[in-house]
């Protein structure tokens, strides 16, 4: 199979696994956010919230690090990644073991520092996931790990539905969390074995070069932690658990969405990287045109179809009492559009090795945002939290796009993304003059957003932001 075409396989197979995963977990989350209610919910947001910050620490940028390292030319991949993997544990071990401890010094109920003794076990998981998913990146075998994904996804639906039965409450969920995290780690390490034979190495001149490469990316890790889990962190601190689950319920979905993005960009990666080592830079070009492009395609219909359903996703996602997260919902999809967009630059940047560039927009972004979060916050709550999260995603997209201008002389075309807007606009124009009686169910919600994702792409069909050489040439390739 030619590599465009193992690339699409990957692509497909991807969006399908996701889209199953995707709609398990916000099965999950509704079944979650009924049961809880939004104090319940605002507690279960701030154990994952805290559990999340020592965790992305844990993260040291070894997912991308892996792809990039078992990518080069004559690498030993068996030594690396069991290197990695050993590496890894180590890290998870020594930072996650933190967690349920500094949490004792802060002002949180026993219930919120219970819930993150308990749920450590789920973050462990989830950070030794993190050097087996570069492996099957490198392979272009994304299947297993969207195979792993949907496997725990049933488990975390059937124990969350198990805990409602049983009335064990959050502590049940977060124990369905878990279980449903050592079943994803299990399975990848199964998969994995089929392309490596894996144990812990502990060589010291590997880990070194691991390190060496992973420091800037864990520094600006860090430093992505300021702004991206400060927010939450303090609107629990200084807010009540109730404002807390509202704007946790409205990340909760954006944090469903921008999954999308991170896979593209993760199974991009390496192609990117092989075409840097091979100085094939025109071809490295075209690779990020078209990612571009591709992200646009998404990104804009998304943003725009949010700010006429937000309200009615969110209450038939979490339940009418979180009706209201809608408002933030239209704030947040906005930043996450700019990640979609963002992503192809900042991945790029670590595939041409320059990732120690970016440290300064991390420091000066996280310096900023949090600022606006102490100043905000108190005077705004979750709007304050979600304007400057837009901003902060907006500083980090530029200068990423920047630096890839500036090492690569590329600066996306824009045509196709115009085209996106203005399908966009058509589209809009349908939801605006939509009787409000096509929001009022899950059904005619679900209808409405089918007929305008079909109002759209028929649009940038006619605009020509898809052509219809690429149609045949994607149904030629499934």
């Amino acid at each position: 199979m030619r590599l465009s075409a193992k690339i699409f396989y990957n692509i497909i197979v991807q969006i399908i696994g996701k889209i199953i995963a995707t709609v398990l977990g916000l099965v999950a989350i509704a079944i979650i956010t009924r049961q809880l209610g939004l104090v319940g919910f605002g507690q279960y947001t701030t154990i994952i919230t805290w559990l999340s910050f020592f965790a992305i620490l844990a993260d040291f940028g070894l997912t991308l690090v892996t792809a990039q390292m078992i990518s080069q030319p004559g690498a030993d991949e068996k030594k690396l990644l069991n290197n990695l993997l050993a590496f890894r544990l180590v890290l998870a071990i020594l930072l996650l073991s933190l967690a349920p401890i500094v949490i004792l010094f802060f002002p949180y109920s026993q219930v919120i520092k219970l819930g993150v003794l308990v749920t450590v076990l789920s973050f462990f998981f989830i950070a030794l996931n993190q050097v087996l998913v570069g492996l099957f990146q490198k392979k272009l075998r994304m299947e297993k790990v969207s195979l792993a994904e949907i496997v725990s996804r049933v488990v975390l639906v059937i124990g969350v539905i198990l805990a409602v039965k049983l009335e064990f409450g959050l502590m049940g969920i977060l124990v369905a969390t878990v279980t449903a995290s050592a079943i994803n780690f299990f399975l990848l390490f199964i998969f994995a074995r089929s392309f490596a034979r894996l144990r812990l190495e502990f060589d010291l001149s590997i880990w070194k070069e691991i390190a060496r490469k992973s420091w800037p990316l864990a520094l600006t890790i860090a430093l992505n932690l300021i702004y991206l889990k400060a927010d939450t962190l303090i609107l629990s601190l200084i807010k009540s658990e109730a404002e807390v689950g509202i704007y946790g319920a409205a990340y909760k979905v954006v944090d469903v969405l921008i999954t999308i993005p991170f896979m593209f960009a993760g199974i991009i990666l390496p192609v990117m990287t092989f075409n840097w080592l091979k100085r094939d830079i025109c071809t490295l070009k075209k690779v990020l045109q078209k990612s571009f492009d591709f992200m646009a395609i998404l990104a804009v219909p998304l943003i725009v179809g949010a700010q006429f359903t937000a309200h009615e996703v969110m209450a038939i996602v979490a339940g009418q009492e979180f009706f209201i997260s809608g408002s933030v919902l239209k704030i947040l999809i906005i930043a996450a559009g700019l990640i979609f967009l963002g992503i192809i630059f900042s991945h790029v940047i670590i595939a041409i090795d320059k990732q120690k560039k970016l440290i300064w927009a991390y420091v000066f972004t996280s310096i900023t945002a949090l600022s606006g979060y102490l100043i905000f916050i108190p005077r705004f709550s979750y709007f304050g939290a979600a304007w400057v999260t837009v901003y902060s995603e907006l500083i980090i997209a530029i200068a990423a796009i920047y630096y890839t201008w500036k090492y690569i002389k590329f600066f996306p075309k824009l045509g196709r993304a115009i085209k996106a807007v203005l399908a966009s606009a058509i589209m809009a124009l349908g939801l605006y003059y939509l009787p409000d009686y096509f929001y009022q169910s899950g059904l005619n919600l679900l209808l409405t957003i089918g007929a305008a994702s079909v109002v759209y792409f028929v649009s940038l069909i006619v605009l020509g932001g898809i052509t219809k050489k690429e149609i045949i040439e994607l149904l030629n390739k499934s």
